[in-house]
């Protein structure tokens, strides 16, 4: 059974006001919020038409779907300013202590970088020599010694390979491929030291492996010279000589041998001279003018004799050793002999007699 609203009576009435009056400002509210577009659609017709009409010309869209070229590329990077904002980029600052504050750490002392090791490049092989040099005849000679010939013997000589001695080609004479012969000058074993042997051909194309030659230094009398005795027209002179190891000098006559090999040929106060009797060399030996010492390297006690002296230094006598100085007589002056006994005394030591 539906229930009827009596529209005279005032409370009810009051009740119906309220709800249009309720609705009338929902309306309102609503119409604000959304406008015109919750109430209904444009109003604007759209016209069509029946046939699309062509454009007068067509448009190239052939432009806007090329490839980009790498000069318009370069050129866009070019000419594009950068942007650098480093403030866009946000984050926060790292808490930090305000009573905190920085201590550097000591310094390190300076250590100099250890040097690379060297890049070792293996050598590449040597190529083996077409000619083959095996020995030489004679293998070595003392230095100064007269011209020798020189022996080869190898394999694969040829007449026009040549024998090079020192670097300069020598006057060669081909035996065979396995032998061959030189004469070799005095000028080119005039110093000591190591020679090179080579065999090759004038153009240098065809050579053979090197051998060295050695150049010794002659031996030499290993004496020193302190002095001579001299007498009457040269005859009988004697020389004194001391030796490393043996400071007990002794005396050598004209025509003595020395060190077993060295014959001692002539006599001077200022050097004496040797011949070497198994190779022929000449050796000079000076006078030693060293002042002697004794032992220990400390000079010797006795005075040093003046060469100024009249008279002169005595040959064969150190000049170290004290002069005796007759009574009344300068200091300076040197004892002389009277002549008719200085000739009886040479003529003694010559081996002949004393006259009456």
């Amino acid at each position: 059974m539906a229930a009827t609203i009596n529209i005279k009576d005032p409370a009810e009435r009051n009740k119906l006001i309220a709800a249009a009056v309720l609705g009338l400002v929902a309306l309102i509210a609503l119409y604000m919020a959304f406008g015109r577009g919750m109430f209904g659609g444009s109003t604007a017709a759209t016209k069509t038409t029946p046939t699309p009409r062509p454009t007068a010309s067509p448009v190239d869209r052939a432009a806007d779907n090329r490839m980009v070229s790498p000069e318009e590329q370069d050129f866009v990077y070019q000419t594009t300013p950068i942007d650098y904002s480093p403030g866009a980029s946000y984050a926060p600052d790292a808490g930090r202590n305000i009573f905190a504050f920085y201590e550097p750490p000591p310094p390190t002392p300076f250590v100099p970088p250890s040097p690379s090791p060297p890049v070792i490049v293996p050598p590449s092989p040597v190529p083996t020599p077409p000619i083959l040099l095996s020995f030489v005849n004679p293998q070595t000679v003392f230095a100064g010694s007269k011209g020798f010939r020189l022996e080869i013997n190898g394999d694969k000589f040829t007449p026009d390979t040549r024998i090079y001695f020192n670097q300069s080609p020598m006057p060669t004479v081909f035996v065979n491929a396995q032998r061959m012969f030189t004469d070799v000058p005095a000028n080119l074993i005039a110093q000591e030291g190591p020679k090179q042997i080579i065999i090759q051909t004038p153009d240098g194309k065809t050579y053979s492996n090197q051998v060295i030659f050695s150049v010794q230094p002659p031996p030499k009398p290993n004496v020193t010279y302190i002095g001579m005795i001299a007498r009457k027209r040269a005859n009988n002179d004697t020389a004194y000589f001391t030796e490393p190891g043996n400071d007990k000098p002794y005396g050598k006559r004209l025509n003595d041998i020395v060190g077993g090999r060295f014959r001692l040929i002539n006599i001077t106060s200022d050097n004496v001279e040797f011949e070497d009797t198994q190779l022929g060399f000449k050796h000079r030996v000076p006078l030693n003018r060293t002042p002697p010492t004794t032992a220990g390297n400390v000079p010797s006690p006795y005075p040093t004799f003046n060469p100024a002296m009249p008279g002169g230094n005595i040959p064969g006598i150190p000049d170290n050793i004290p002069r005796y100085v007759p009574p009344n007589q300068p200091a300076n002056a040197r004892p002389q002999r009277p002549p008719e006994k200085k000739e009886d005394v040479d003529d003694l030591e010559d081996g002949g007699e004393k006259k009456p």
